[in-house]
């Protein structure tokens, strides 16, 4: 639903972060930025719990934990949001920053997780309140930073982000873990289910306009969804069960800090602040057609990390910009955050509904891996994006090539590391992390390639050569 921008207000107010357009028009663009980030925001929720075991087919006591969890992603990524557009001192962008649950720190999480129950979920919220606010105290000098982190590193991370979740969009399409080696994984059924989902979104992505377009994954998943119903696919118990208003509880999971935990969330911190700091500059550069300032790039970067430190205390994930929103506003041409306000008043809205939980709940898995494989795939696909402004010189293709190789070769074989202690087996084996490490290490230490003087010279050495 691509809003008409006359009644909106002058081209110079729509470019104003602090302009309100009409309360008419504004809550249809504020559901909008709701709409374009909903599947993205819980779906990391689910991939946790469903790697801890208590997710979906798991047949666990503790799946209500699942509901909970969507839940807080709704809620908090809500008031991560108000952080950003309303903020509070220091805090916030001031600017119309959409939050929301990052699949970044996925590849971090599982391995902490992996069939560990409800029991791991402690370690993980320790991670996540540590890493959130070693994430805020990177706002003073984050712009200074930035030079560790060129496209090629940020190409690469976001490209083996991509590649880690890949997996996850297949196993779930082909019918859930819990249904690994049993007749009914990969079935035809399920391969069908998904399959709908896949070509409705890019049907919709390619050859529909405005809010259909930007919404495209999440009437694919819609669509699925009334297959699967008509299908016999589809249960409603968890929903009856689940209560109409619920506040989040503080220390849901609890807390325990482990190395690991602390070590892995504060290096992706790092990772995601950068992102966010594009995301910034795009908002600005596509919204109002000017650079980021100083402020607005630190007030961004503080309220990640304090959202993302106050989440874990009560059983949220972390928290980050969210991309797609920021080409949402490029396409509508609304700079207010006031906008972005009232989609996190929706959110907030339904993370203190549990039923809205419980009805994302009832999405059939199969429909999801749908969704996810479309998701992940674009995720390879921005990073494949990124590498695109490399200049691919022999140094370049050689650190790609290493930091790819072992990131990658550790996340397909971690039998590869049994000999490693517990913490160092839990990094590494991410792939993320090594990829990372060794590119910015690389980066900072290979000397840049010759320069053209040098190569002409040695260029007019070999051509006397062959002369001779």
């Amino acid at each position: 639903m691509t809003l008409d921008k006359s009644g909106l207000g002058t081209a110079e107010q729509l470019r104003d972060p602090n302009y309100t357009p009409p309360l008419a028009k504004a809550i249809p663009l504020g559901v909008q930025h709701v709409l374009a980030m909903f599947v993205s925001n819980v779906t990391p929720a689910i991939i946790i719990a469903g790697a801890a075991g208590f997710g979906f087919g798991s047949n666990s006591p503790d799946f209500p934990n699942m509901i909970y969890m969507i839940q807080m992603s709704m809620l908090f990524a809500g008031i991560a949001t108000l952080f950003q557009t309303i903020g509070f001192g220091p805090v916030g962008a001031r600017l119309p920053i959409v939050q929301g649950t990052s699949f970044a720190f996925i590849p971090i999480m599982i391995p902490l997780v992996a069939g560990k129950g409800v029991d791991a979920m402690a370690v993980l919220m320790g991670g996540v309140l540590v890493g959130g606010l070693f994430h805020a105290c990177l706002a003073p000098f984050i712009g200074k930073i930035r030079f560790a982190l060129p496209p090629l590193v940020t190409g690469l991370v976001v490209t083996m982000i991509g590649l880690a979740l890949v997996k996850v969009g297949i196993q779930y399409a082909a019918g859930g873990v819990p249904a690994i080696g049993k007749p009914e994984y990969g079935s035809l059924q399920n391969w069908f289910v998904a399959g709908v989902v896949i070509v409705v979104t890019l049907g919709l992505k390619f050859f529909a306009r405005g809010m259909l377009s930007v919404s495209a994954v999440l009437l694919g998943l819609l669509v699925g969804y009334i297959v699967a119903f008509a299908m016999g696919m589809v249960s409603f118990a968890n929903v009856g069960r689940a209560a109409p208003f619920a506040l989040p509880n503080p220390l849901h999971f609890g807390l325990e800090f482990s190395v690991a935990a602390i070590v892995g969330f504060c290096l992706m911190s790092f990772i995601s602040a950068i992102e966010t700091v594009g995301d910034v500059s795009g908002i600005t550069k596509g919204g109002a057609g000017r650079e980021a300032r100083e402020e607005e790039i630190s007030g961004a970067t503080y309220a990640d990390g304090i959202g993302t430190a106050i989440a874990g205390l009560f059983g949220g994930l972390p928290n980050t910009s969210f991309s797609q929103n920021v080409g949402l506003i490029a396409m509508t041409g609304v700079m207010s955050r006031h906008v972005v306000t009232i989609g996190a008043i929706f959110l907030i809205i339904a993370g203190l509904v549990p039923k809205v939980g419980a009805i994302v709940s009832t999405v059939p898995i199969e429909v999801l891996g749908g969704g996810v494989i479309v998701m992940f795939g674009m995720v390879v696909a921005a990073g494949v994006s990124m590498l695109s402004d490399v200049d691919w010189s022999r140094r370049n293709m050689v650190i790609f090539a290493v930091s790819l190789s072992i990131g990658l070769g550790l996340q397909l074989e971690p039998g590869a590391l049994q000999h490693l202690p517990g913490t160092a087996k839990v990094l590494l084996s991410s792939g993320l992390l090594p990829a990372a490490f060794l590119a910015i290490v690389l980066n900072l230490v290979l000397p840049d390639e010759l320069s053209d003087e040098q190569t002409e010279e040695i260029s007019g050495g070999h051509a006397s050569s062959k002369k001779d």
